[in-house]
């Protein structure tokens, strides 16, 4: 799986009217229904009020690159140049081998 973790920054609250945008547009849910999507979900830093965190995992990078060729992505460019809003992108690559036997004790459930 691949995890792409985009900081969404503005100013006077842009980027959080952007992802209630996203969501109440019914643009989130229709990523989340995409062939490959496996986590679509925005949250807010405690120390960033002008900052939200869109974590968005995928399947496989062909999964994310159908969602980059879909239409789709005109619409969030759009709404992303509607709310002035600048990115920050952090990638991540599930490691398959990794056990998380060694940290289950530390997960309190």
């Amino acid at each position: 799986m691949i995890t792409v973790n985009i900081y969404y920054s503005g100013n006077n609250g842009n980027a959080r009217r952007f992802a209630e945008e996203m969501e109440k547009s019914g643009t989130a849910d229709k990523i989340r229904s995409e062939t490959g999507n496996v986590r679509y979900e925005y949250f807010f830093p405690m120390n960033d009020q002008e900052t939200v965190l869109l974590i968005d995992v995928w399947e496989n990078q062909e999964a994310i690159d159908k969602h980059h060729d879909s239409p789709m992505m005109e619409n969030i460019a759009s709404l992303r140049e509607k709310y002035d809003l600048h990115m920050r992108v952090e990638r991540y690559i599930s490691d398959e081998d990794y056990s998380t036997d060694n940290d289950s004790k530390f997960v309190r459930k």
